[in-house]
């Protein structure tokens, strides 16, 4: 009995070929490592980002405190010095 084998069948192609064909999947591994690491870096930088909104987000009551604290404190100074004027 006689065995068919495909054209794709190792055992047929010759060197070259093999050679060729090693390439190309080489090729096709180094193009998807590629897009691996830039898929990496820019989850990075989304999660750079979502740190740095969360932390804006924590700090949003302070700023919005601090501006108060100083005016407080001014019309404070301020009545202090009117009593002060005042003599007493």
């Amino acid at each position: 009995m006689c065995e068919r084998r495909s054209l794709d069948d190792p055992a047929y192609l010759n060197v070259r070929e093999q050679i060729v064909r090693i390439d190309e999947m080489v090729a096709r591994i180094e193009r998807g490592q590629a897009e691996t690491r830039k898929f990496v870096a820019e989850q990075g930088k989304l999660q750079a980002e979502d740190l740095k909104l969360q932390r804006d987000r924590r700090l949003l009551p302070l700023t919005a405190v601090a501006p108060l604290l100083g005016a407080g404190a001014a019309i404070f100074a301020a009545g202090a010095g009117f009593i002060k004027l005042l003599g007493g």
